[in-house]
């Protein structure tokens, strides 16, 4: 906790966005299956599930203050390898 307060952002709501995301990530990713799969555009659920996927950093980036380079850099990473993780899961899935 004390580290939030010394970088403006509020461990609660970090953990509140993080976690009320995943059920709305989910839904998107469904619906761009099934959309996928009927030849229909993907698009606009996938970035709704994209939107979901970084929502808490987002938090971090609006709310925060003298927040580390290298706390960004470690984001970064994790924002770059979840979407290479959920391109090739949405990829699997389109397969059958």
């Amino acid at each position: 906790m004390a580290l939030g307060a010394d970088y403006g952002v509020n461990p609660l709501i970090f953990a509140a966005i993080y976690v009320g995301a995943i059920p709305f990530f989910l839904l998107f990713t469904g619906i761009a299956v099934k959309r996928g799969r009927a030849g229909r555009p993907v698009v606009l659920p996938v970035m709704g599930a994209g939107l979901c996927f970084i929502s808490a950093y987002l938090y971090l980036a609006i709310a925060g203050r003298g927040i580390p380079l290298w706390v960004w850099g470690v984001l970064a990473l994790v924002i770059g390898y979840g979407a290479w993780n959920a391109v090739a899961s949405y990829r699997r899935k389109l397969r059958g």
